[in-house]
């Protein structure tokens, strides 16, 4: 079973149930020196007049080191339930181990950047904007919540190339 490329404003799917409820992978990489974690946060939309995708990546995350090194990323989706080796993607470091080959997902390449073939939806995206997440703005509920630790997010925007679909 392969993808298909599909015009971008044909994605199929509810994006704020595809980043909250289903799984999500951010990939950074070509297929033989990428890396990859599980993410919940995102947005979908148009940002000068193009279709944008946002994310969100913690100072501390390897991915981030990849992020910075590639002009592309993807994100690939998977639907629920949620895959297990999500979980251990989401959790585990690539700095530590090989997480792809415990995930026993399989690697693939869509306009030369690593996603997976389980995936039922990619997104191929180039970074347009990135920006480190104000501190001194975020409201002090979500900084008790989510950053006690002081690790903030840097914001990854990237215009979509291309929306991949399983055939």
């Amino acid at each position: 079973m392969g993808f298909k490329k599909i015009e971008t404003w044909e994605m199929p799917g509810n994006p704020f149930e595809m980043i909250e409820h289903q799984a999500a992978l951010l990939s950074a990489g070509p297929k033989e020196a990428f890396n990859t974690m599980t993410i919940g946060w995102g947005l979908m939309g148009d940002l000068w007049n193009v279709p944008a995708c946002t994310v969100y990546v913690r100072h501390s995350r390897y991915t981030m080191e990849f992020m910075e090194k590639n002009d592309l990323f993807t994100v690939s989706f998977f639907g629920t339930p949620r895959p297990k080796a999500l979980a251990v993607l989401g959790v585990k470091s690539g700095r530590e181990m090989d997480k792809i080959h415990g995930s026993g997902l399989t690697p693939m390449e869509l306009e030369g950047q690593a996603a997976f073939e389980e995936a039922h939806t990619v997104l191929v995206c180039k970074k347009i904007y990135v920006d480190d997440l104000n501190s001194e703005k975020v409201p002090a509920e979500w900084k008790e919540k989510f950053y006690r630790d002081g690790d903030y997010h840097r914001i990854y925007t990237g215009q979509v190339l291309g929306v991949y679909v399983k055939e």
